[in-house]
């Protein structure tokens, strides 16, 4: 057998045949691309059937996270709701099979749709309906009783936002590469204005398309992927996040791995209408959850850009890639800020 980089093919073949109904090894393992955290792997059997495999990101991670016990128990919990997500299939918490946990689940067909030449290739009609999908799935997952599939118990269940702006902030502190001044006041900024919680409900914390795999033709969301960051707190949160990678309808202001950047979706703020529509929920005070997302976001970027330069990710590092996660944190902070200082 051919080496893969994270994966102990002789000893995870072994537990995939032991403890996965439907599948027999040899087994190919075959990273997936894109994910710039959890790495996870498409596992086709000897007969082609596939199913998926995530583990944390190779080397050096921060104590909280990649926990993969907890992603498990969260899909596992959601795929009980009519919230669509792939079907947990089995999880290994024994790092001596493969030197770090990792989980098994059902592979969905669809799209990611995560950048503007793929939403050039859907029609009006399809931008329309898929993005207006993405939101009644989202307040579909916020309508979950998280009593009820037995996540109660997961975080707190107030003081989200006052707790995550002390989370990413030291996290910055953790994963920081050099001094940016921006970052510093929108972290104080944010912990100035914290505003008051109205609900709990599972937040997913990197809800968007590109984390998603897409039906087209029936127009909807088939799975929604990426739960490492979720926990419990306020629902606006997500829907702020949207706007960060949220392009206008004419293109402009997206991020480079969001397919609005195409042009022709609906508005963030059709969405976000859309979704008190549906909700009831008060979102007068959105710009804040979208500077407090950007702010997020930015971190999160930082804590990627340190584990490339520490060479902890499976794939090679392309000086690309290097430049535009540094630029990104920077250009991140710099809107956190301007959109703080326009709501004052």
């Amino acid at each position: 057998m051919s080496e893969v980089r994270g994966i102990n093919i002789s000893a995870v073949s072994a537990w995939l045949d032991e403890h996965v109904a439907g599948i027999e090894s040899p087994y190919t393992f075959n990273l997936i691309e894109g994910g710039r955290s959890n790495l996870t792997f498409r596992v086709e059997d000897r007969l082609g059937v596939s199913v998926v495999l995530r583990r944390p990101p190779l080397g050096h991670v921060l104590a909280t996270a990649h926990d993969m016990a907890r992603e498990h128990r969260i899909i596992s919990a959601v795929g009980s709701t009519g919230v669509p997500v792939p079907r947990t299939l089995g999880i290994c918490e024994d790092e001596l099979v493969n030197g770090a946990p990792f989980y098994v689940m059902e592979f969905v067909d669809g799209v990611v749709l995560d950048n503007p030449e793929k939403g050039a290739e859907l029609s009006t009609d399809e931008r329309r309906d898929i993005a207006f999908n993405l939101i009644d799935v989202l307040a579909d997952l916020h309508a979950v009783d998280v009593e009820a599939v037995g996540l109660g118990d997961l975080a707190r269940h107030t003081g989200y936002v006052e707790r995550q702006v002390k989370r990413w902030t030291s996290q910055w502190q953790n994963s920081r590469t050099r001094e940016l001044a921006a970052i510093d006041e929108v972290a104080l900024l944010l912990a100035d204005r914290i505003p008051l919680q109205q609900s709990v409900s599972i937040a997913h914390g990197d809800f968007r398309l590109g984390n998603c795999l897409t039906d087209i033709p029936n127009r909807r969301i088939a799975a929604v992927l990426d739960w490492e960051l979720c926990t419990l707190g306020d629902p606006l949160a997500d829907v702020g996040y949207l706007g960060v990678y949220w392009a206008s309808p004419d293109g402009v202001g997206q991020r480079a791995n969001d397919p609005t950047g195409a042009g022709g979706f609906p508005s963030h703020g059709d969405l976000v209408e859309r979704y008190a529509a549906r909700t009831g929920r008060d979102v007068g005070n959105i710009g804040y959850y979208v500077a407090f997302s950007a702010f997020r976001l930015a971190v999160i970027s930082e804590g990627v850009y340190a584990r490339y330069l520490n060479g902890a990710m499976a794939d090679a590092v392309d000086p690309a890639i290097l430049e535009g996660f540094r630029t990104a944190v920077e250009e991140l902070a710099e809107g956190a800020l301007n959109s703080l200082r326009a709501n004052q």
